[in-house]
């Protein structure tokens, strides 16, 4: 029941996570300064649950690595935004259950059931089709950030696998490292008109605030594996409000490999995740 209620919380997290691609599509700053001023924010949330539940900030070795991890996600998936598309960055960023799967195997000997191992083959293969359509529209750097932000963002659900690990301790140091590395970038900006602050607002709160206290709530329960599959509603939501507000929209080729990762999530999530 606990790993259930697990799952939904993380579910919710993802539907907050999506509104990620459409906000920072919506504010005219540059990648280090959106990501430092929703940082802020969202360590005021994460800092204040903290507070209101009477846990102790942690800090070792495990909680560092999982604060860098953060860090390293959200300043990569914004730059991944702004230069590959909000569809190719998050649906890049999911990438992540490739490396979860691997640092399980290797780093912790946990032999992947055949269907988690089908699962990462069969969105590696979707992932490519992002990756060669990427390449021919000249988003290189774009794709390859975002495939960065997916090793990043594996850290996210790993950081429990240790023993002294802290969920909540690491995600709120990542959101002060990500403030205080963006902040500096604020003072080049002149547009803080309603639109851009309502964005940056929502980025703070809901997008990273708020969904990474679900995060880590629900990873508690969940095994790490299942929590990096789970989430995948996120790529499946992002395109959907971009392609609402702003009429951005997947080439083919992008799109097959968009239908070939969900596809492959939800068949691990509907049947392959009772072998975890």
């Amino acid at each position: 029941m606990k790993q259930k209620n697990g799952a939904w919380l993380l579910a919710l997290a993802a539907m907050l996570c999506s509104i990620g691609g459409v906000c920072i599509k919506g504010v005219p700053w540059t990648p280090l300064a959106i990501n430092g001023a929703r940082n802020v924010i969202a360590a005021c949330i994460t800092g204040a649950f903290l507070w209101r539940a009477g846990r102790r900030l942690r800090w070792n070795g495990a909680v560092a690595c999982g604060a860098l991890s953060l860090a390293l996600t959200t300043n990569l998936y914004v730059f991944a935004t702004k230069l590959a598309g909000a569809a190719n960055a998050i649906l890049l960023m999911y990438t992540a259950p490739i490396f979860v799967l691997l640092y399980l195997w290797l780093a912790k000997g946990q032999k992947p059931p055949r269907a988690a191992v089908a699962a990462c083959v069969l969105v590696f293969a979707g992932i490519g089709c992002f990756v060669a359509d990427g390449l021919a529209a000249g988003t290189l750097l774009g794709n390859a950030l975002g495939l960065g932000s997916g090793v990043a963002y594996a850290g996210v659900f790993l950081v429990n696998t240790e023993p002294e690990g802290d969920a909540m301790s690491s995600y709120f140091l990542g959101q002060v490292a990500g403030a205080l590395i963006g902040l500096p970038f604020l003072s080049g900006e002149t547009d803080f008109s309603f639109v851009p602050m309502v964005c940056i607002f929502a980025l703070g709160v809901f997008q990273l605030g708020l969904s990474y206290v679900l995060i880590a709530r629900g990873i508690a329960t969940t095994p790490p594996m299942t929590a990096s599959l789970v989430t995948a509603i996120e790529p499946i939501l992002t395109p959907v409000w971009v392609a609402l507000a702003y009429g951005e929209r997947l080439s083919g080729f992008s799109l097959a490999g968009a239908v070939l990762v969900l596809c492959s999530v939800v068949w691990f999530n509907t049947r392959g995740r009772k072998a975890l």
